[in-house]
């Protein structure tokens, strides 16, 4: 199995991660450890490549939703900023099976904000 491909799917979501402000010790946990069950995932089945970044961000995402406090933002992650006055919501991965080419949408207005990987040059 190529590692690079975990690698990079770690790589793009932290940047979303840092984006929001989120890169700190307990959300990087949650991103390694989603990391190592898709490298399992992906030993089981190599033609799953183009899946990888945007399953593991959906992983991470989960993982925020399930080990937070419903009152805690970082719980939302990542937040949509473009619809303004609309109450708090988050993005989504489309497509559900994240990939390929993976991109955070808006859940509310079915935009597209950026790719996975780019949360920060979206704004």
């Amino acid at each position: 199995m190529d590692e690079s491909v975990i690698f990079a799917a770690r790589a793009r979501v932290l940047a979303d991660l840092e984006a929001h402000g989120l890169a700190g010790p307990a959300a990087v946990s949650l991103l390694d450890e989603a990391c190592s069950q898709r490298r399992w995932w992906l030993e089981q089945w190599g033609d799953g490549e183009p899946y990888v970044a945007g399953l593991v961000a959906q992983d991470v995402q989960d993982a925020l939703r399930d080990g937070l406090p419903s009152d805690d933002p970082a719980g939302r992650w990542p937040v949509c900023e473009r619809c303004g006055d609309s109450p708090v919501h988050a993005l989504h991965i489309d497509p559900d099976l994240g990939g390929p080419d993976p991109t955070w949408v808006c859940e509310e207005s079915g935009v597209t904000v950026a790719p996975l990987g780019e949360l920060g040059h979206a704004r």
